[in-house]
C-alpha cells in the first residue's frame, strides 16, 4: 500500500493545515511520518526517523514526532529533550489512546488531524506561543517506502507507543 493509499493527498493537505493550525498557539513543533513497515521496535524506528528527520534541530528542542508504521500497524508519539524535560512522565498517553482508536477504525486523517489539534493545545500550557515565533519545521507528512535494515525484532513496552490491533 502506498502512502496515497494510506492518506490520500487531500488528507495530507488536511494534516498539514491541523500542524499549522496547532502550531499557531505553541512554540512546539509537531511533525508527522509515516512508512509502511516497521519490524522491531517501533520507539526505537521512530527515534531513528526523529534523528534522520533532523528534528531535534528546533530552538527549544520542542518537536514532537507522530511516526505511523501503517501495513505493521504499530505508531508511536516521541518528543525531543525540551518536551521530556517539562512535562510529567505519560504526558502523551491520552494521544496514544486515542490516536489507537482512530487508527484501528480506519479513521487515520481525522485522528491525526485531532490528536494534532490536542498536542498544539497541550504543547501551549509548557511552550506557549510567541509573536515572532518561526516554523522551524515542515508541516507536510513525510514518508518513506521501506524499512530500516538495523530494525530489531524485540519489542519492548513502552507507554508512549500503541498497536493499531
Amino acid at each position: 500500500m502506498a502512502l496515497a493509499d494510506f492518506i490520500p493527498s487531500d488528507g495530507q493537505r488536511r494534516i498539514a493545515d491541523a500542524i499549522t493550525a496547532a502550531e499557531r498557539h505553541t512554540t512546539g513543533e509537531i511533525c508527522v511520518h509515516v512508512t509502511p513497515r516497521c519490524r522491531g521496535n517501533v520507539m526505537k524506528r521512530a527515534a531513528k526517523t526523529f534523528d534522520r528527520l533532523h528534528l531535534y534541530t528546533t530552538k527549544r528542542r520542542n518537536a514532537v514526532l507522530i511516526f505511523v508504521a501503517y501495513e505493521d500497524r504499530k505508531f508511536a508519539i516521541l518528543g525531543d529533550i525540551g518536551i521530556n524535560n517539562a512535562v510529567p512522565v505519560g504526558f502523551w498517553d491520552s494521544e496514544v489512546d486515542e490516536l489507537g482508536r482512530y487508527l484501528k477504525a480506519g479513521r487515520q486523517v481525522d485522528g491525526l488531524c485531532e490528536i494534532i489539534a490536542h498536542m498544539g493545545e497541550r504543547l501551549s500550557q509548557y511552550f506557549p506561543g510567541e509573536r515572532d515565533d518561526e516554523n522551524e519545521l515542515s508541516n507536510e507528512v513525510t514518508f518513506d517506502d521501506g524499512e530500516d535494515e538495523d530494525d530489531e525484532e524485540t519489542d519492548f513496552h513502552n507507554d508512549d507507543y500503541g498497536s493499531m490491533e
